[in-house]
């Protein structure tokens, strides 16, 4: 278990979600005759003006005015990713100059799948925790890839969550431990000259999803002595809609204490800030005093587990950002043509 020096916190919190849905059903119907069961209802789009350098920085906008904080005293801007539109030039310095951070700010791109946004979270919970900074911004964002076709296709989404983390005098809500549990495991991966990850199929579940989420939070509970019961909400990673409901039950968490959480079980919410986001619903109905249990998923793999506690500080920021569930009931829907374009899966010869 790590536990910063100096006592540390959220203060800020935003997300963004794109408006465009493509439905489950319109992909089914391509490719498999709209036979079989299907993942979620719909998944979110990004528009053709849209990537995750975009939803970063409105993400953390949202997050800077929930902490009414101005951007150059962030000391460092950390954006995690899988789906970064460069491979030599970094997110996080666009995101920084874009909010106005830039230019005495530490900025990087993280990558671990999935979690890259928690990896992120981490070393911004280190920064301010050591007292070489006061506040630093952690972002987890994607335009997820999936090839044509794929299982992959009906959940790999689109948006972005930022967190502040600063001092725990002003936290919104105060970071109180984590852990971290990582192994070679090759559920899911993409080789550089690859436009689509390929998947192990065989190990998706276990060895991988479950087997990381539940050992890093299992051992942050036990390093804290608590059990799931002592928590007033649980977020996890959300592949699917099923994923995480089967992982909190198999780690002792009800359903009620994992709904804030579930950012839509008809939207797929397969990218690095989906937790992250996930927290952010949390943080939009959680109650001063009440706790919270987050386990983020990376496929490759490995898993970030946080116990956090809101304070009272949370009802007052709420309302300067748009909450979570404003961007999840704006949908207008496209088909697949629309989705093929923009997402660059049409190739011309």
């Amino acid at each position: 278990m790590m536990k910063p020096q100096r006592p540390v916190g959220l203060v800020g919190y935003g997300v963004y979600v794109p408006r465009y849905r493509i439905a489950a059903r319109e992909i089914a119907q391509l490719w498999t005759d709209g036979q079989g069961g299907l993942p979620v209802d719909a998944k979110s789009v990004p528009g053709p003006d849209e990537d995750t350098i975009t939803m970063a920085i409105e993400a953390a906008r949202n997050a800077l005015a929930r902490a009414d904080l101005a951007a150059e005293r962030l000391s460092a801007v950390w954006v995690g990713s899988e789906s970064h539109p460069y491979s030599v030039k970094p997110s996080g310095g666009i995101v920084a100059e874009a909010i106005g951070a830039a230019p005495w700010v530490s900025t990087a791109d993280f990558e671990f799948a999935c979690k890259a946004g928690s990896e992120a979270l981490t070393a911004a919970m280190a920064l301010v925790g050591s007292g070489m900074a006061d506040y630093a911004m952690a972002i987890g964002a994607d335009t997820a890839q999936s090839r044509p076709g794929d299982a992959l296709e009906y959940t790999a989404s689109a948006g972005a969550g930022a967190l502040i983390v600063g001092p725990a005098e002003l936290a919104l809500a105060t970071l109180d431990a984590t852990v971290s549990y990582v192994t070679d495991t090759p559920d899911f991966f993409r080789r550089a000259d690859r436009p689509y990850p390929v998947h192990g199929n065989r190990f998706t579940g276990e060895p991988a999803y479950f087997h990381q989420i539940s050992s890093a939070a299992k051992k942050l509970l036990t390093d804290l002595g608590k059990t799931p019961q002592d928590f007033t909400y649980a977020v996890f990673h959300q592949p699917n809609a099923k994923f995480p409901q089967a992982v909190a039950k198999r780690l002792g968490f009800s359903d009620a204490q994992i709904a804030p959480g579930l950012l839509s079980p008809q939207i797929g919410n397969t990218y690095s800030g989906a937790a992250l986001a996930g927290l952010c619903a949390t943080l939009d109905v959680a109650q001063p005093g009440e706790t919270i249990f987050v386990t983020t998923y990376g496929s490759g793999a490995g898993s970030d587990a946080y116990a956090l506690t809101v304070t009272e500080q949370v009802e007052a920021a709420r309302g300067r950002a748009p909450m979570t569930s404003a961007y999840l009931s704006r949908q207008v829907f496209i088909d697949y043509a629309h989705y093929a374009k923009w997402m660059g899966k049409l190739v011309m010869g």
